[in-house]
C-alpha cells in the first residue's frame, strides 16, 4: 500500500485573490482568519484578496499569506490523511501545523516574525539570488566556491535535477552566475528578491527567529515531517525547533527530500496551497508518482466527493 505525502509551497506561489473563495464559503475559515489576523495584528486577508501584488510580494506579507492559505486548505480536507509531510522553505511551517507539531496561531506568529526578520536582514546585509538551470549540482557548488573569493555565495535551493537557486552577496552571486554560464548552464537568471535567503547573510534574522522559537510551544509531530536542512524525517520537538532555526541560512534540499519520501513509501504527492510550483518539481524529480494539488474551495469539494 502506497503512502500519501502532503507538500506545502513556499514563497513565490502567492497571487492576488488567494484563499478568497475559502473565506466566502466557509464560516470556519472566516473565524480562523480573524483569529490569525488578531494574533499578528495585521489585516492580512485584505492584501491577499485585493492586492496590490507589490504588497503581496513583500516577504513579511507573502510568508503569512501563503501559510494561511495552505493551513486553511488543510483544515478543510477531512477525508485524506497524510502519512508524511514536507514544505518548501516557509512551507515547512505549514507542514508542521498539518503534523500537529505547532498550533496554527503560534505558527503564524512565528511566520510573521520570520518574514519581518528576513526583510530586515535583507536591508542590513543586501544580497540577491539567482536561478541556474541545466547544470549539475556539483558544478554549481564549484562555481559558488570559486566566486566566494569575491563575496558570500552558496546554493540555496536544490529544487530538482538541474534546477538550483544560489544566494548571497550581490558581487558573489553575480560572479557565480558568470562562472555557471561559462560552465554551460542553459539559463542563469537573477531573481527579484528582498534578500539573500538561505545564505549566511540571514544571520541577523536567525537571531530574531531564535528568540521567538524559544518562546513557542512545539510538540513531537504526529507524522514525520521531512526537514529542508537534512532532507530527512523529523518527529522530535527539540530537533524540529533546531531545524527551523538552521533552515534560514541552510540550503533547501528539496530534490533529496522528495526522493527520500518516495524511498520511504510515498507514491502520491498532494500540494496543499497556492499555485503548482511543487507539483512541477515533483514531476521533474520522479515522473512515476501521482501528483496533484488543492488550491481552491472547488478543489477541496472535488477531493471530498
Amino acid at each position: 500500500m502506497g503512502k500519501v505525502a502532503f507538500i506545502f509551497p513556499g514563497q513565490g506561489s502567492q497571487y492576488v485573490g488567494m484563499a478568497k473563495d475559502l473565506f466566502e464559503k466557509s464560516e470556519k475559515i472566516r473565524n480562523a482568519a480573524l483569529e490569525a489576523e488578531e494574533a499578528i495584528n495585521f489585516k492580512l486577508s485584505e492584501v491577499m484578496f485585493e492586492g496590490p501584488m507589490e504588497s503581496l510580494k513583500q516577504t513579511d506579507i507573502t510568508q503569512p499569506a501563503i501559510f494561511m492559505h495552505s493551513v486553511f486548505l488543510n483544515s478543510l480536507i477531512q477525508n485524506i490523511k497524510p502519512d508524511m509531510a514536507a514544505g518548501h522553505s516557509l512551507g515547512e511551517y505549514s507542514a508542521l501545523v498539518c503534523a500537529d507539531a505547532i498550533d496554527m496561531i503560534d505558527a503564524i506568529k512565528l511566520v510573521r516574525t520570520r518574514g519581518q526578520a528576513m526583510l530586515q536582514a535583507g536591508k542590513e546585509q543586501p544580497g540577491t539570488m539567482a536561478a541556474v538551470v541545466g547544470l549539475e549540482n556539483q558544478k554549481v557548488e564549484e562555481a559558488c566556491r570559486e566566486a566566494s573569493e569575491i563575496g558570500v555565495v552558496q546554493c540555496a535551493n536544490f529544487n530538482s535535477s538541474g534546477q538550483i537557486v544560489i544566494s548571497g552577496s550581490i558581487e558573489g552571486v553575480r560572479k557565480a552566475m558568470e562562472i555557471c554560464k561559462l560552465s554551460g548552464a542553459k539559463l542563469v537568471k537573477e531573481l527579484i528578491v528582498s534578500g539573500a535567503f538561505h545564505s549566511p547573510l540571514m544571520s541577523g534574522a536567525k537571531e530574531k527567529l531564535k528568540t521567538k522559537l524559544e518562546e513557542t510551544s512545539i510538540r513531537n509531530s504526529r507524522i514525520p515531517v521531512y526537514a529542508n536542512v537534512t532532507a530527512k524525517p523529523a518527529i522530535n520537538a527539540s530537533e524540529i525547533k533546531n531545524l527551523l532555526f538552521e533552515q534560514l541560512s541552510a540550503p533547501v534540499r528539496w530534490e533529496e527530500t522528495i526522493l527520500n519520501m518516495i524511498e520511504d513509501g510515498a507514491d502520491e504527492f498532494i500540494e496543499i496551497g497556492p499555485g503548482k510550483v511543487l507539483q512541477g518539481l515533483v514531476k521533474r524529480i520522479n515522473k512515476d508518482v501521482k501528483v496533484w494539488g488543492i488550491d481552491t474551495f472547488e478543489d477541496v469539494e472535488r477531493c471530498m466527493a
